[in-house]
This record gives structure tokens, sequence and C-alpha cells, in this order.
């Protein structure tokens, strides 16, 4: 299992392909749908040091404040990411994002960000997200949690060994796309076998 650490280089990133392993630690940042489209309509600056050559999160975290006012993160698990489509080729290029963590992959556009820019997108387990937010050491700070709400607000989070799979790479290759392909001739040869 490989190990990195944000920021990660360009290199580095090029270097992985479809299948890798990786336990990611560094700074990242959590964005869903709200965070993207303010990130291609209005390019904020406050976030634009947290992610360059790092990480955007697709996760609604749980969390909760302690006594002493810091912030602990309850569940972590990752979210749909087809949503954010629409957006994630451009906010990978505005602010030099090396990798995008998420489910169920991502399409064509993001794709070509990916190659273009030398991106990753990385799957993480659903279904485990108090597993995955003991893998969070610290919130170091929160934006636009009033407006936005606690699912939909940036968390700028330090996380340690959060393990992923490389399921889409900088040369154009997509596990998810593999796993369609092969999933419509399997189907197509069953088809064809019972008529």
């Amino acid at each position: 299992m490989l190990k990195l650490t944000t920021p990660i280089s360009e290199k580095d990133i090029r270097s992985l392909k479809v299948g890798d392993t990786v336990l990611l630690s560094g700074v990242i940042v959590t964005a869903r749908d709200a965070a993207h489209k303010l990130m291609v309509e209005e390019k904020p600056d406050f976030i634009r040091k947290y992610l360059k050559e790092s990480v955007i999160y697709h996760c609604g975290p749980v969390v909760r404040q302690d006594e002493n006012g810091k912030w602990h993160f309850v569940s972590a698990g990752p979210t749909t990411s087809s949503r954010e489509e629409p957006y994630e080729a451009t906010v990978i290029g505005e602010y030099n994002v090396r990798a995008c963590i998420g489910k169920g992959g991502m399409g064509k556009t993001t794709a070509g960000g990916l190659r273009e820019y030398g991106a990753v997108y990385f799957h993480a387990i659903g279904g485990a997200g108090t597993l995955a937010a003991k893998r969070v050491e610290k919130v170091l700070d929160v934006f636009m949690l009033e407006e936005f709400g606690s699912p939909e607000a940036f968390w700028v989070i330090e996380v340690k060994d959060f393990p992923v799979v490389v399921t889409m790479d900088s040369h154009g290759n997509s596990l998810h796309v593999e796993v369609a392909e092969r999933s419509t001739d399997a189907l197509k040869e069953l088809i064809s076998v019972k008529c």
C-alpha cells in the first residue's frame, strides 16, 4: 500500500494508476454541491491555500462541538461524486487540486480534467462513516458553516492514513468505465444464451 501526504506533487500523482491503494495523510478539504458551485461561480480565495496540491473530499460529515468550542468528526463517509461532475474539472484547474475522494466515480469531463491538470479520483469506502471519522485527527478550520450548514460547509481537516483506492487516474483510465463495460458485455452474453 502506498502512502501519500499532502501537499502532493504532480509527479507523484502521475505515477499512480487505477487499482493502487493509498493511505492518505495531511490536510484535505470537504466540499459538496454548494461549495463546488461557489468555487466555480465566485472563485473564493479563502480556500485556495488549503486546496493547492491537496485533496477535495466529497463528504457531508456529521460533526459535534465540544465544551471548549473544538469541532470533532463523528462520521466522515463519502458521498456520491457524480453530483459534482459539472464543476470538478474547473475546480481542479482553478485551485490546483491533486485528487478528489468520493464514491461512485465521475464522468468524462472530470476524467479530462484529471488528465489535463495531473489529478486522480480516489474511491473511499461507503457505509463506514464512523470508521472514516477515526482517521480525522483534527479540524483545522471551517468556512461557510452558517451560510451552507454543516454537511455543505468547507471543513479543513487533517487526516492520518485515510484508506482510498485510485479508480480514475491521470492517464484516462477509469475502473468505473471498465466495470460498466464488462457488466454490459456479460449481460449481452447472458441474454444471447437465453434466447
